[in-house]
């Protein structure tokens, strides 16, 4: 197996170990399997979702269940759940595939997949009694039953574990009563069944249930009408107020006051699955972008043959390719580290939790840049479609309402881009990964004098792969100075954790470019992958001009005197390349590829 000769890095490591292109899996390694099914789910986005997409702009909610139903006849909604409980039970990466294609033709029916799969059932497949699996997943795995989630609160937004929704044990203490008020929940007009997060009298932390509804027989729930939104249209968003709502004993979900964890876990697998789900969306915004580009004539030009749509073109690609990346890498890491678990005598349940919690930093990370550059994608799919672009009979506008929420759901970018830093800190404490020993070494190295040597960059990416080197260095001594300054108080400086989240984020993007471009190149050879090999060439320089105005932002607003002296020229020394690459040139080759082929094609 190919786990075995490998050693795979835990979650946070990529900062201080370096990573071989051989270990890092690609696009280009799906097996045949998981090509049929990126086919099979790509033709049913085509046929059921992009083909009406006048319905869902008309916020056509009937519709997106009937979908729903579909796809879950088709056994797309059962993907990751396990055999045994009548899914389909795939691995990781196939779960991110499916993800990914079904989520591209818009945003509405995304979210119903999204909610549905993963915090309406994973929560039972991963922390349910084997009682609670049968008798559940069974039905949501096959679309006859479906799933919300309920957590948010008019109160309780990122801070999630402030609700105020409260379940009494009754006399009997054969069930409990849940009163209060949910907000934001998706799939709440059609949905059968409810994890629903309350408190049990003063407990620190929230309690998950599993809730059955009933429209016939509501049970004390009642709902708020259809929320009506920027963007996801046909999406059901109600608010469900709970009144004296009876709920079983035997339906607590893991333990009481459990449900904190399972919301953050839940959140962890959402993630990474919300950056999946911007990936194709990106190549349709672009796609689109690019055939427009090719046919409108301006000045007796296409478009497409101006300097200045070029470049919105080849940054649209290039950020695509870089999610595409970074995200099936650490599906992979999370996927070998289930397995590894589940062959050491895990079971799987436990596995699969900590299999994804090992890797909640690269989580964020996606789930922030990967959000980011969708909405980027289909800003710029306007521009290029210009007057048009801002109608709603051309695809993109919807396109760029669709994108704005994933910004905001599974936890904002701003506390996204917080937490990463936060978890990759508490990591280091409990040994899990050594930032303390190269932070030192970096802290040592600004003290000696810089080689002048004239380094041979005669193979490929030798001069990119000593510059990633060098940005990772960046960021040790970035945050190495700011720990030392401020200890564990360094999580009341948010705009310095915003900063030192942009140069993690950039570093882990740039890097798994970089590296997916090098094995392909070794595999399919270098011509082959011209325009693939421009692209790390240029995401990197993209990432070292954010790295260095963000170190700079940061070592300002903490360093004064001699050490800010010191560590801007760190700063300097570490983001400086000795041959700039041609960007212009670059970009021309990215864009003069696509338009060949008249689409993305990389």
């Amino acid at each position: 197996m190919e786990t075995t000769n490998k050693e795979i890095l835990r979650g946070g490591q990529f900062l201080v170990k370096e990573s071989k292109c051989e270990d890092i899996f690609t696009p280009e390694d799906f097996s045949e399997e998981q090509v049929m099914m990126k086919d099979a789910v790509r033709e049913f986005t085509d046929r059921e979702i992009v083909a009406n997409r006048d319905r869902f702009e008309a916020k056509d909610y009937a519709l997106t269940e009937e979908v729903m139903k579909k796809a879950g006849e088709l056994g797309f909604l059962g993907v990751a759940v396990p055999e045994e409980y009548g899914g389909m039970g795939m691995g990781f990466v196939s779960t991110m595939i499916t993800c990914e294609y079904i989520s591209s033709g818009n945003g509405s029916f995304s979210t119903a997949f999204g909610a549905h799969t993963g915090i309406g059932t994973m929560p039972i497949t991963l922390y349910g009694t084997e009682e609670q699996k049968q008798k559940y997943v069974p039905k949501l795995a096959t679309g006859e039953w479906m799933g919300a989630y309920c957590l948010t609160e008019p109160g309780a937004g990122s801070d999630a574990n402030s609700g105020k929704t409260t379940a009494n044990l009754t006399e009997d203490r054969k069930s409990y009563k849940i009163n209060g008020q949910k907000m934001w929940i998706s799939n709440a007009g059609f949905c059968n069944l409810m994890i629903v997060f309350a408190r049990i009298e003063n407990d620190k932390n929230i309690t998950g249930f599993i809730v059955e509804y009933d429209a016939a027989n509501p049970n004390g729930i009642t709902l708020g009408e259809e929320e009506h939104k920027l963007g996801i249209r046909a999406s059901s968003t109600r608010q469900v107020f709970f009144n004296d709502t009876v709920v079983p004993a035997e339906n607590m979900l893991s333990v009481r006051g459990g449900g904190f964890k399972i919301a953050v876990n839940a959140l962890n697998v959402g993630r990474i699955k919300l950056a999946a789900a911007c990936i194709d969306s990106q190549r349709r915004v672009l796609t689109t972008a690019l055939q427009y580009a090719n046919e409108r004539k301006q000045f007796k030009t296409p478009i497409a043959d101006f300097g200045a749509i070029k470049a919105k073109l080849a940054e649209m690609a290039t950020n695509c390719y870089a999610g595409e990346s970074a995200s099936y890498r650490a599906a992979k890491d999370i996927e070998d580290r289930i397995e590894m678990r589940m062959a050491s005598g895990n079971p799987h349940q436990e596995a699969e939790l900590k299999g994804v919690e090992e890797y909640a930093i690269e989580c964020s990370i996606l789930k922030v840049t990967v959000s980011e550059d969708v909405q980027a994608c289909a800003d710029e799919g306007i521009q290029i479609f210009g007057g048009m672009g801002f109608s709603e009979e051309t695809p993109m506008e919807a396109a760029w309402r669709d994108a704005r929420i994933s910004r905001i759901y599974e936890g904002t970018n701003e506390i996204n881009r917080m937490l990463s830093v936060g978890m990759l800190i508490k990591k280091a404490m409990k040994g899990h990964v050594d930032l303390l020993g190269p932070a030192t070494a970096v802290a040592d190295e600004l003290m000696g004098i810089p080689s002048f040597d004239t380094p041979d960059y005669s193979e490929l990416f030798a001069e990119e792969k000593e510059m990633i080197a060098k940005l990772k260095k960046v960021f040790l001594m970035v945050a190495g100075a700011a720990i030392q300054k401020y200890g564990p108080d360094l999580e009341q400086h948010q705009q310095l954790l915003l900063a030192a989240a942009e140069i993690l984020n950039e570093v882990y993007m740039a890097e798994s470019t970089l590296l997916r471009a090098e094995k392909n190149a070794k595999r399919f050879g270098e011509d082959a992958q011209k325009g693939q090999i421009a692209m790390a060439k240029l995401y990197l320089y993209n990432a070292v001009e954010i790295i260095a105005k963000n170190g700079r932002e940061g070592i300002i607003s903490f360093a004064e005197g001699d050490e800010q002296r010191m560590l801007l020229m760190g700063l300097k020394r570490f983001t400086k390349y000795t041959n700039y690459p041609n960007v212009v040139a670059l970009r021309n080759q990215i864009a003069d590829t696509m338009k060949a082929e008249n689409k993305y094609c990389f």
